[in-house]
């Protein structure tokens, strides 16, 4: 006898959001590109204490952005923004205030929000549809803009409304695939694994992962299809109209 799905969980990065589509608005508005602003604010919050160089500055971020990333996909953990900066901070040996810290962090992070990322064609009718069935829940990894400012984003494209649960990585202490990400979602939708399909980019991520608890799993390719041709999906989706009728024939 089959389980019933009653629940519908969304990556944001890539299949919602459209990522980097902010980086065309930036450079029409003759702007400098996120990474370049990241680096901009942070020379200008030590310059005024004590000088930095350019090169330096550049050299201790990358460091930091391999050590980031090495957290993220080996251990499953996402450093916040301040914490991220915090880091870059210790490997210079230099400190700033507590609230410079903090206005600083929060400077990085309303880049994606000062100037938004479009959603990806066709998202808010899928997710509208989809939640007139099922609950809807996000589980999304935090890089720079922290869960509170990836809320905002949805509130402000009038898709928040539509998600009955957020797991957000800097909230619950971990990234996909790790199972707490799973966990925190299926407590907010009152479900089990099995009454769940969850929907990403990212075949480890997205798809390895909720399987693995027992989920269904679909992987989207409109932006990103690197792992298509190797992913153990239970179904490929490449543009949002065509995705209600996939989660509804996986529901049986």
């Amino acid at each position: 006898m089959s389980t019933k799905i009653t629940a519908v969980t969304f990556d944001l990065w890539d299949t919602i959001i459209d990522d980097e589509s902010d980086e065309p608005k930036r450079l029409s508005r003759g702007l400098r590109s996120k990474p370049e602003e990241r680096h901009h604010l942070v020379l200008e919050a030590l310059n005024r204490h004590q000088p930095i160089s350019t090169d330096d500055l550049a050299i201790a971020y990358g460091v930091v952005n391999a050590a980031f990333v090495k957290c993220w996909k080996g251990h499953s953990i996402t450093w916040t923004a301040r914490e991220r900066l915090q880091v870059l901070l210790n490997g210079l040996g230099r400190q700033l205030p507590d609230k410079e810290l903090d206005a600083l962090a929060y400077a990085q992070e309303r880049l994606e929000l000062d100037i938004p990322p479009d959603p990806i064609a066709g998202a808010r009718d899928a997710v509208a549809e989809l939640a007139s069935r099922y609950k809807l829940c996000v589980i999304s990894d935090t890089i720079i803009t922290s869960g509170s400012g990836l809320r905002e984003w949805l509130e402000m494209h009038d898709l928040k409304q539509f998600f009955s649960g957020f797991a957000f990585s800097d909230e619950v202490g971990n990234s996909k695939p790790n199972r707490a990400m799973f966990d925190a979602a299926a407590r907010q939708v009152g479900a089990e694994f099995n009454q769940m399909i969850h929907i990403g980019d990212r075949d480890h991520n997205d798809v390895k992962g909720p399987q693995a608890l027992g989920m269904k799993a679909v992987l989207f390719t409109a932006k990103r299809d690197l792992d298509k041709t190797t992913t153990s999906a239970d179904a490929i989706c490449e543009r949002h109209a065509d995705l209600p009728s996939i989660i509804d024939r996986l529901a049986g």
